[in-house]
């Protein structure tokens, strides 16, 4: 008997491992399309325009009910709808050109509030240097926003999940734990810093920090974290053959967020297993720390190794799995 598989029972990167496998490179006319990056295997796709130049490309799917915390004004759908996007942009290393954004709105929805709703967007946008450059609207039973990101970088400065290396040092951008507290506050309807919550529903993408980083030749790989340390970590360590040691004091932590958690276990479930921070995930060779240090602000957490992804913690050592923020299987 063949066994029905259900999407119920299996995580989202085994479902794109799937579909990946099940696209073909070939064209209608029979000639080969090369991208330097192809489908799962990046944050963005990526292709050759011309010598030395390269277009990348991301698409992201948000859905009212799974997507958008509970308390968010339209002007933050709208923003956090651009973000997503250009949280991969940014962890390519490139620069923005312009963002395809589709509607799908129920069709008692309030004019104003889809007014709102794109205020917000072409905020983001412009608060990142780029602009809603086209899109689509249509009648759909729940707000679904889609949206298409395109950016532009250098062969030379173009940086991927593959590459780290063994005796690199692992870095983050900003803050993590962040959005776990806000959203930890929202399930349990506790009360919460207006810092926090602003974090949750206004993430800023690093696009300044993912340009300037990469621009100094330095890093050997990187990647966005909407979905949390661990599975970051996880995509790395798979596509570039490494392992990784992460030290969790090093983890940059707000002392608010600090002061909510009020246990460690409770601090790293936040700050390695929960999504929604948007910072950057990166690798660099220990000779240029300082060098980066020049451009943008980070903290290193951490370094490569061979094999296996652990945590150290008040002298022990814990593995970390690869669980985070997914649309399907088991979510923290």
């Amino acid at each position: 008997m063949v066994k029905i598989m259900k999407l119920k029972s299996m995580n989202e990167r085994d479902i794109i491992s799937i579909i990946t496998g099940k696209l073909g490179l070939e064209s209608a006319d029979n000639r080969l399309l090369r991208p330097l990056v192809g489908p799962g295997e990046d944050d963005c796709a990526v292709l050759e325009i011309c010598e030395g130049r390269y277009l990348v490309s991301s698409t992201d799917m948000l859905h009212e009910r799974t997507d958008f915390p509970k308390g968010m004004t339209p002007w933050q759908i709208g923003w956090m709808s651009v973000a997503v996007n250009l949280s991969d942009i940014a962890a390519m290393g490139a620069r923005p050109l312009g963002i395809m954004m589709a509607l799908g709105l129920p069709p008692d929805t309030e004019l104003e509030f889809v007014e709102d709703l794109v205020e917000g967007m072409n905020d983001c946008a412009r608060q990142q240097g780029t602009s809603i450059i086209g899109g689509d609207i249509d009648r759909h039973d729940e707000l679904t926003i889609v949206g298409s990101a395109m950016g532009l970088v250098d062969a030379e400065h173009l940086v991927l999940r593959r590459g780290a290396q063994v005796g690199d040092v692992v870095c983050v951008t900003g803050e993590l734990g962040t959005a776990g507290a806000a959203l930890d506050a929202l399930k349990h309807q506790s009360d919460a810093y207006p810092y926090v919550m602003k974090k949750l529903y206004m993430p800023v993408p690093r696009i300044r920090e993912g340009l300037a980083l990469a621009q100094t030749g330095c890093l050997t790989s990187m990647i966005d974290m909407s979905d949390g340390l661990a599975l970051a970590l996880h995509d790395i360590a798979t596509i570039s053959s490494v392992g990784f040691r992460i030290n969790a004091a090093s983890i940059p932590v707000h002392r608010t967020v600090r002061d909510m958690a009020g246990s460690e276990t409770r601090l790293v479930e936040w700050s390695v297993y929960c999504g929604g921070d948007f910072e950057l995930l990166f690798t660099i060779t220990s000779r240029c720390v300082e060098k980066a240090r020049k451009v943008a602000k980070f903290t290193v957490i951490g370094e490569v190794t061979a094999r296996g992804i652990t945590l150290e913690q008040d002298g022990s050592t814990a593995t970390v799995e690869p669980k985070g923020y997914q649309q399907f299987g088991d979510k923290v």
